[in-house]
């Protein structure tokens, strides 16, 4: 399966909050360590700042959010978080955002990408352990910090990262004309449309 991601921008926050409300109660736990409400999950989207900060997406055929990446520069390391929406697990969403964002900090010229989790988060501790990622845990806390050592960038792993957005966008692109026509299709034949959000 090929799976391409995107950088977003400022102009997708409201698809980030969207998926984000998508998220049940436990996913959110497992994603911010807190069952963070409606109201919080806005206030984060709100505080992203898209210019120091990396954020990726995965989108689906009906330009549905369905995987998103957050990674937050510091000063000699990035901290990575990410989501993907239930119906889209287990199919490489997640170690595809991590592999993008890995990318991303080591163009940054960090010297280390970081995670921090729940112990009881199966699914994180899984993809830190495939990407060859260090895991420390706190069982007195039933948390985990998971460390990967950056290589210095190169030329090819700068282009690498412009190739990869390349696609990502021109497979949005081809997504977006797909579900154009089948909001076209839908006015003239009933029932044949399917939703798009707005943007």
């Amino acid at each position: 399966m090929n799976i391409h991601i995107r950088e977003l921008s400022r102009l997708d926050r409201d698809a980030l909050e969207r998926h984000l409300l998508l998220l049940e109660r436990e996913d959110r736990r497992l994603r911010f360590g807190a069952s963070l409400n409606d109201a919080a999950l806005r206030n984060y989207v709100a505080g992203i700042d898209f210019e120091r900060d990396a954020l990726f997406g995965v989108f689906d055929d009906d330009l549905h959010l369905v995987g998103a990446a957050h990674l937050a520069r510091g000063d000699a390391h990035a901290e990575l978080g990410l989501s993907v929406l239930a119906g889209h697990r287990s199919r490489g969403v997640g170690g595809a955002l991590l592999a993008r964002a890995h990318m991303r900090a080591r163009n940054w010229g960090l010297r280390a990408l970081f995670m921090h989790c729940l112990i009881e988060n199966a699914a994180m501790m899984h993809l830190a352990r495939n990407q060859g990622m260090d895991i420390v845990a706190h069982t007195g806390e039933g948390e985990a910090d998971a460390w990967l050592k950056l290589p210095p960038a190169d030329a090819s792993s700068h282009f690498a990262e412009v190739f990869a957005q390349r696609v990502a966008l021109f497979d949005y692109a081809l997504k977006s004309q797909v579900a154009a026509a089948r909001r076209l299709a839908g006015t003239l034949i009933p029932g044949t449309a399917s939703p798009v959000p707005e943007k």
